[in-house]
């Protein structure tokens, strides 16, 4: 839904979400999004709040255009992520039992995500332009995540047991 407060028109969206969320897209738009049990009023309220940051962020924008989201198709980028993961998977095969189903699609925030209860893993098209080396970081990364759903306490040591130089394969993604 569309929301103006002040002189601030935004997109609002109400979704699963611990916090409020602001963004600014290069055409100058604001959407957020909100969880489902905050007011609109204690929205406006924030978003008028954040009037410098948003003036701040249009500016540093301006000129600039989106990322391209098709630079390479999914088949491509499926078929060496299948490749690696192929070479991966054995190392969690008796723990995860079946092959968890991979995915491709753009993401502007994230490499890659884990969904252990769907039993599927689901990798940024943009990891395609990354050194190999960081693309099997991600892979391995998203995999420890059926035996550590979150970076808890062992999923570090368990990644560098399985991946000794996980920290600069990581540093390569940046």
């Amino acid at each position: 839904m569309t929301r103006t407060t002040g002189n601030i028109s935004y997109q609002l969206t109400y979704k699963k979400v611990k916090n409020l969320n602001m963004r600014v897209y290069p055409d100058g738009t604001v959407w957020v999004s909100a969880p489902k049990r905050v007011p609109v009023s204690e929205i406006d309220r924030f978003v008028e709040s954040k009037a410098n940051w948003l003036a701040a962020a249009r500016e540093r924008l301006r000129g600039r255009t989106t990322i391209p989201k098709d630079t390479h198709s999914n088949q491509e980028c499926l078929a060496l992520f299948t490749m690696i993961s192929d070479r991966i998977y054995p190392m969690f095969a008796a723990k995860i039992g079946e092959k968890p189903e991979l995915r491709v699609r753009w993401m502007k925030s994230r490499w890659g995500v884990c969904y252990p209860a769907k039993h599927r893993i689901t990798l940024n098209q943009q990891l395609f332009e990354k050194p190999l080396a960081a693309v099997e970081y991600v892979v391995m990364h998203e995999y420890m995540h059926f035996l550590y759903p979150n970076h808890q306490k062992g999923f570090h040591a368990a990644m560098a047991k399985a991946m000794p130089d996980y920290q600069e394969r990581r540093s390569l993604l940046k």
